[in-house]
């Protein structure tokens, strides 16, 4: 049995009598009545322990603690567990990590008390501000609905975020730990300055909260801004710039230009139309944490600091509003002479957090003319209630190769002379170096000739981040209907050259997006597509497997190899490579001989998918055996059910979705993700289907429309005429109410529209790769 809390947002209130706002603070006066056998935890110390007899004479314990610091409703916690821990001091503040007892035991959780108070120093040194309490409790629960929650003095991670084997030197693993951790204590180590920025809130205690919900992201933004700045701290092998423009920056892109919200939204229209809960998403986590990087790069990271930290020091104990705030950052600027700002930094921040989306600029190179528009899609244009669409932008940009000094666009377009360029094609500028700025840059075609020409010759002369952001822009223009995928293309023909394993991945991800391995082995795209990007990919596979097949602990710093080694080795055998589905076969028949043999954990998806997949049914059965007695991480038994989905034989995935109806058969019923995984296969999509509508009695009891909803998306993506959109249909007739017929009905159509609009794509992408496929 075990009891913990997470208030955040409104929950205090089901908990206990409150006022249950985040502008509402008090001291709050915590005693928890609880089982002797079990441990009570909550934000402050224990003062007392002590027993007391209910009225049938048992005996129970009551846990008194010591009042807390003024604080917010939604930051009182409480842990109720038979839980151990292991503990240090850090600066006269006690961090102890509990978790279960065996986890203690096995040192699981050691990594995470050794960097917990290397990153709290670590803050308060870097923000000059002290930590206000005397112990800090993390806590590992087996289940847990976040990564974390930062609960002053309690803070609650779900066991993955804080468990790391002392057998496993992977830096991934680390990594993870090291992130999240940072996230929760940067929400507690500099006086929850993570809940200061940009708007109204007041201390806790002697902390700044935001007023309301709608400043949600200010807290959550600069947390994960700082995670970045903490993570790398304790772990220097990681790669800040790389990993935060491939995490952060270039996930909430791809999301923001869908997404009809501005960071920060009044409180009127949050309360009208918005969940709370809605707002815990990556536009407030992720564009939060990009703004801020670009607002401490223009500042520079010693004036942002210096802002923070006097602004903190005057408001302790009072209020604070977005203005109180842009004023201090102001008074530092004004007092310096280095950093010039082109207007107030209350004008240039509003700009990137009042208005949806985000800016794309185009040079034009003969000109020297920059202009800027809000990223939209061109395919499908949608209206925008923005600010005249027009962004104060920080624009940092090297010309053949060397660094210029920082410029600003604050119209919707500008002349800037020293930006154009000569007859030379060595001439070359590249815009928002680093991924300095949150938007998308879009050249000119003499310029984008010139890139490409020079990424073939000499594609170290273009700094590796902006490597990843020139292929990610360019498919993001396409996909938005801003240039034609053969301009995109042209940017690949140097990948024979490039070694950074983050770009190659989103490049694949780019060209072969998880969700349309089957289609795509459908079309004839797929031989032309081999052919050109087996010769490109070889150079950096054949470096890989070198490390997999001799000594593959050489990878242990290697976090990209970690993070995306899977997505190439699972391409190179998709698309056949032999040496791939032979290092498969091989590391699988050393697991099938020896069970106790541990197949790298970097690839150990793919081989056991291709395993299966070139092998027969003996190698199925060994994996379902190995499943079945499995007593291994929740981790290896996805892997394994995954691989038993690879099989080639039809038979065998019939078999195998019967197995999934079997109650004796899985612990826990895994049906549906049985059912998702086959139907995802390029043999299995119909073998799936069938399934699905022979026996969706049985199935609507255990899972109901979330299934079909799955299922379908899937489906919809082999929808190409209107007899196969009716075959669905009499099928959701049956089975779903008609408000829900109706979506359906939408959704196919929309499905059709899409693979109509993709096969014409295909055909542009054949069609180039013909002409293209033996340079």
């Amino acid at each position: 049995m075990l009891i913990a809390s997470q208030m955040e947002p409104t929950y205090a209130r089901r908990v206990y009598p409150c006022f249950d706002e985040p502008a509402m603070k008090a001291t709050f006066n915590i005693r928890i009545i609880h089982d002797l056998s079990y441990v009570a935890l909550s934000n402050m110390p224990a003062i007392d322990v002590s027993e007391v007899k209910d009225e049938n004479g048992s005996l129970w314990t009551v846990t008194t603690f010591n009042t807390s610091l003024k604080m917010s409703t939604y930051l009182t916690a409480f842990v109720i567990c038979d839980f151990d821990y292991v503990s240090r001091t850090e600066r006269g503040n006690e961090i102890r990590i509990w978790a279960r007892k065996e986890a203690i035991k096995n040192g699981y959780v050691d990594y995470a008390l050794n960097i917990t108070g290397q990153i709290f120093s670590f803050l308060e040194d870097i923000l000059n501000v002290s930590y206000p309490l005397p112990k800090t409790d993390l806590v590992a629960l087996p289940d847990f609905g976040a990564g974390g929650m930062e609960n002053w003095g309690l803070m609650i991670f779900q066991e993955a975020s804080l468990m790391n084997l002392p057998s496993d030197e992977f830096t991934s693993r680390k990594a993870i730990i090291a992130l999240i951790v940072s996230h929760e204590l940067g929400h507690q180590a500099y006086k929850e300055i993570l809940r200061y920025f940009f708007f109204q809130f007041k201390w806790f205690g002697n902390l700044v909260t935001m007023n309301w919900w709608n400043d949600l992201w200010l807290n959550e933004g600069l947390a994960s801004y700082f995670e970045y700045l903490g993570a790398t701290f304790v772990e220097p092998k990681l790669s800040l710039d790389k990993i935060f423009y491939a995490h952060v920056v270039q996930p909430v892109l791809r999301e923001d230009s869908e997404i009809a919200r501005s960071l920060s939204e009044s409180e009127d229209k949050i309360k009208g139309s918005f969940s709370l809960m809605s707002l815990f998403d990556n536009i407030t986590y992720s564009k939060g944490a990009s703004i801020t990087w670009m607002l401490s790069g223009f500042l520079t990271e010693k004036l942002f600091i210096r802002a923070l930290t006097s602004y903190l020091k005057e408001f302790s104990f009072s209020n604070a509003n977005q203005d109180d705030l842009w004023a201090h950052i102001q008074t530092v600027v004004d007092a310096q002479d280095e950093v010039q700002l082109p207007a107030p930094v209350k004008q240039i921040m509003d700009s990137w957090t009042c208005q949806n989306g985000f800016p794309v600029l185009t040079l034009n190179l003969t000109t020297g003319t920059v202009t800027q528009e809000q990223f939209f899609n061109k395919n499908n244009r949608k209206s925008t209630d923005s600010y005249n669409n027009t962004w104060i932008i920080p624009i940092s940009w090297m010309r053949n190769g060397s660094s210029q000094p920082l410029t600003w666009l604050d119209t919707s377009s500008k002349m800037f002379p020293e930006m154009q360029v000569s007859e030379s094609e060595y001439d070359w500028i590249l815009l928002n170096v680093n991924l300095s700025g949150y938007y998308r840059v879009n050249y000119d075609q003499l310029n984008l000739k010139r890139l490409s020409h020079l990424l073939e010759n000499d594609p170290k002369a273009i700094p590796a981040v902006s490597r990843f952001q020139l292929i990610d822009d360019v498919f993001a223009l396409t996909d938005f209907g801003y240039i034609p995928i053969e301009t995109a293309l042209e940017l690949t023909k140097y990948l024979a050259r490039e070694d950074e394993l983050f770009i190659w991945n989103v490049v694949l991800l780019n060209l072969i997006p998880d969700n349309l391995e089957s289609t795509l082995k459908n079309h004839e795209v797929y031989p032309l597509l081999k052919k050109y990007l087996l010769k490109r990919m070889l150079p950096i596979y054949h470096y890989y497997a070198g490390f997999i097949r001799q000594n593959v602990d050489a990878l242990e710093d290697d976090y990209f190899a970690q993070v995306y080694l899977e997505k190439l080795m699972a391409t190179a055998c998709w698309l056949g490579l032999q040496d791939c589905l032979d290092l498969s076969s091989e590391l699988f028949a050393k697991w099938r001989d020896n069970p106790e043999y541990k197949i790298p954990f970097l690839i150990r998806r793919t081989v056991c998918c291709y395993g299966i997949a070139v092998g027969s049914d003996k190698e199925w059965n060994f994996v379902w055996e190995m499943y079945n007695h499995t007593d291994s991480v929740e981790e290896d038994e996805d892997v394994l059910l995954y691989a038993l989905s690879c099989a080639k034989e039809p038979w065998l995935l019939h078999r195998y979705l019967q197995y999934g109806l079997s109650d004796t058969l899985f612990s826990s019923n895994c049906t549906s993700v049985i059912i998702s995984h086959v139907v995802t296969k390029d043999i299995g999509h119909h073998i799936a289907w069938e399934f699905v509508t022979e026996n969706w009695p049985l199935l609507s009891q255990g899972y109901g429309h979330e299934l079909l909803h799955d299922v379908l998306k899937v489906m919809g993506r082999f929808v190409k005429t209107d007899v196969q959109i009716q075959e669905l249909q009499v099928f959701y007739n049956a089975t779903l109410e008609e408000d829900e017929r109706e979506a359906i009905t939408m959704l196919l159509e929309s499905a059709k529209l899409e693979n109509t609009e993709r096969r014409k794509l295909l055909i542009k992408v054949a069609s180039w790769l013909e002409k293209n496929v033996d340079d």
